[in-house]
């Protein structure tokens, strides 16, 4: 299960991490009162485990307001892509598109 991130600093920490090991990183901003984001959550979870060289974390945009509102977050399920400790802007995406999600996983862990 994708571990959540509380803060700033778990946030960096995550970054930091899976810079130091060459992974990508997806991070999934949710909300526990978002329908779309709870019908995804599954699925973000069975692709964490088919997806194993990608670190998979999940910011609720309530309790880590600090990082979502650093991360322009304005609508759930965002899911962001980072590599290298950088964000892939154009691998951005808003909305619990399973399919699009599973294309950009497959995409980059070729």
């Amino acid at each position: 299960m994708p571990k959540f991130l509380k803060n700033k600093d778990e946030f960096d920490t995550a970054l930091s991490d899976a810079k130091a090991a060459k992974k990508w990183v997806v991070i999934d901003f949710t909300a526990s009162w978002c329908g779309p984001c709870k019908m995804i959550a599954p699925k973000f979870e069975e692709m964490e485990k088919q997806f194993t060289n990608v670190a998979f974390y999940k910011i609720d945009v309530d309790d880590n307001d600090e990082v979502a509102e650093a991360q322009g977050i304005s609508a759930m399920p965002t899911f962001k892509f980072f590599y290298d400790g950088v964000e892939e802007k154009s691998k951005t995406m808003k909305g619990a598109n399973e399919a699009k999600l599973r294309s950009t996983l497959e995409e980059i862990s070729k």
